[in-house]
């Protein structure tokens, strides 16, 4: 396994949820490389550019809220395989209301890459299904 890819990746994942929490849809669409893929919900999604991430997460945002999310905590992360350019991460994240209470934990699969100097996020495959 590759340490240095292995840590790499999982400073993309806590850049994903660090910018997640805080709503901010651009550096958030940063954290990605593209074109990124997600898999819930029984459907792939692929989005080409971090303009059309932003613009989707923003459209979550008030989702988000109804469903009395305050914050995600990644609860546990464990590298699968790394090489030099990608990483495979099982991770279980928790999503919290705001006095930390955990309302739903999901199991995740994420893919880190290495794209032109950028370490993010390019797959996610996750058990989140609908509540």
């Amino acid at each position: 396994m590759n340490n240095e890819s292995a840590e790499a990746g999982i400073a993309a994942v806590h850049t994903f949820i660090e910018t997640f929490n805080a709503q901010d849809h651009e550096r958030h669409a940063q954290s990605l490389n593209y074109p990124h893929i997600r898999l819930a919900n029984g459907k792939f999604t692929r989005l080409e550019s971090a303009e059309e991430f932003a613009e989707q997460s923003r459209k979550a945002e008030p989702f988000l809220k109804k469903e009395g999310w305050h914050h995600t905590v990644v609860a546990s992360l464990e590298v699968l395989h790394a090489g030099k350019d990608k990483v495979h991460l099982s991770l279980r994240n928790d999503r919290c209301r705001e006095d930390g209470a955990v309302y739903h934990s999901f199991d995740t699969l994420w893919i880190a890459t290495l794209v032109d100097g950028h370490w993010g996020i390019q797959f996610r495959s996750s058990f989140l299904h609908a509540m």
